[in-house]
């Protein structure tokens, strides 16, 4: 506590004044928290000063909040990168980041405990922890930072910061507070620290091994990403740590309905669980049809469906630190495959989109979802998929260019329905399909451009059959 005081202190974060007359002033809290390693041994205790930011009123003392953070798909898409083009990757974390930023607006705090004045308030200077704002102004601060630097920041990722020079590229991506720099430009890669250091109060945390619960292990054969102590925590906090496992996260046959079996008495146990296995999708592709079906429920979650929550804790005990596997000696060829499983929601006829992105032998991007309305037919629902697909795979060559690959043109997309294929290759219309004409030209414009090539797939061999159904241990 003496130390995040001394921290607001010396970075000025606020001015003690008297209490001015009608004016609102937030509270605040201390907010205690121990940091762990990804082995489990704690790094060390915090304390934090958090204002009660619950309590401010938008257009007096806040107006816009919305803060970007790094997309995941671009942390993955960076990592098969970084591995493909041995670049270097290092971690920095800015110590009370939220504390750089500027406010704009006039914000008054209660005293901290252990500030006795009575009669005075903190008129803030400086955004604190627990403001509605404070994320925004902290990231609008190193934005700025960065761009008198040199950096540009990215059109597909707003968190992604690049630069270009004949060495080589340096990129910096941020999530909040965390910092990942990567590159083979290596001058500018230690020039850009040693200017955040200059700036902010930064730990150098070496080469990246720990970022957002991700577990990273480097080799010379690639990059190896898991998510083990998360896995095993949740394992443990369920009491499933010893259970007996299953080989398959779903049976092939599992439906989910509303009004599979009675209603749970406690929903808020089914919810902690699903939620926690949504995060763990991340490096487990394996389970995102699963967690999918589950999570349409939560609402109302009967016996039938925390049964199959239950038999996915079961099936991650088999290899809690399985994850993904980012070759070194991966091409860089940019490929995609789309499946739907046809009006396969029992109770709202809907289709299910799957589809996947790989970068050479690295699978960085998948999705299993919903589709939004209803489909007449098995060709509509399979080109609704590739429609997804076709916008996903624009956004990551586009990031993929501004990482320096240029040379991916055209990207292939896989799909094993030959009806979708000849829809969008047909330039001509008919009442069968007039009513995903949107769609339609969503593919045919970047089909036209030849970003993209539509090739046919075997169903045997088609990949994104694991984002739309369950299937068997051999296909898995």
């Amino acid at each position: 506590m003496d130390a995040e005081i001394a921290a607001q202190q010396a970075n000025r974060t606020w001015d003690i004044v008297p209490r001015p007359p009608n004016k609102k002033i937030i509270g605040n809290r201390w907010v205690y928290a121990a940091k762990f390693h990804a082995d489990s041994t704690l790094e060390r205790h915090k304390a934090r000063l958090v204002a009660k930011g619950f309590t401010q009123i938008y257009g007096i003392d806040f107006l816009y909040t919305y803060s970007p953070v790094a997309k995941l798909n671009s942390v993955k898409t960076l990592l098969a990168v970084a591995a493909a083009k041995n670049w270097e990757m290092i971690q920095l974390d800015v110590s009370n980041a939220f504390l750089n930023g500027d406010l704009e607006e006039e914000v008054y705090m209660e005293l901290p405990p252990g500030i006795d004045k009575p009669g005075y308030v903190c008129k803030l200077r400086k955004s604190i922890y627990g403001l509605k704002q404070a994320s925004r102004q902290w990231f609008a601060k190193l934005t700025s930072v960065l761009l008198d630097f040199g950096y540009t920041q990215s059109h597909n990722d707003h968190s992604m910061f690049l630069h270009h020079s004949s060495s080589g590229i340096s990129v910096l991506l941020v999530y909040v507070d965390d910092i990942i720099i990567a590159g083979d430009d290596k001058m500018a890669m230690q020039a850009l620290k040693h200017h955040l250091s200059d700036q902010f109060k930064l730990r150098d945390l070496g080469h990246l091994h720990y970022f957002l619960g991700l577990e990273m292990a480097r080799s010379r054969e690639g990059i190896h990403i898991c998510q083990k102590k998360y896995c095993t925590d949740l394992l443990n906090d369920t009491g499933f740590a010893d259970s007996k496992s299953v080989v398959t996260p779903i049976d092939m046959k599992t439906r989910l309905a509303a009004n599979d079996g009675p209603l749970l008495g406690d929903p808020g146990l089914y919810r902690r669980i699903v939620g926690r296995l949504h995060y763990l999708t991340i490096t487990r592709p394996e389970i995102t049809f699963a967690v999918q079906q589950l999570c349409q429920y939560s609402a109302a979650p009967t016996t039938t469906h925390i049964q199959l929550a239950y038999r996915v804790l079961k099936y991650l005990k088999n290899a809690p630190g399985q994850g993904l596997f980012y070759s070194s000696s991966s091409d860089l060829t940019l490929r995609g495959y789309s499946d739907s499983d046809w009006a396969s929601c029992p109770d709202t006829r809907r289709s299910t989109t799957g589809y996947c992105i790989t970068f050479g032998t690295s699978l960085i991007i998948w999705k299993s979802k919903k589709q939004g309305t209803v489909s007449r037919s098995s060709s509509e629902a399979e080109y609704r998929a590739l429609a997804q697909l076709t916008c996903e795979v624009v956004w990551v060559k586009r990031l993929i260019q501004e990482l320096g690959i240029d040379h991916i043109q055209p990207v292939d997309l896989f799909c094993d329905s030959r009806s979708a294929i000849y829809i969008a290759e047909n330039p001509m219309f008919h009442e069968r399909t007039k009513h995903i004409e949107i769609d339609c030209h969503v593919v045919r414009q970047f089909l036209q451009s030849k970003l993209i090539e539509l090739r046919h797939l075997d169903t045997e061999n088609q990949i994104a059959d694991l984002f739309t159904k369950g299937l068997s241990r051999f296909r898995l």
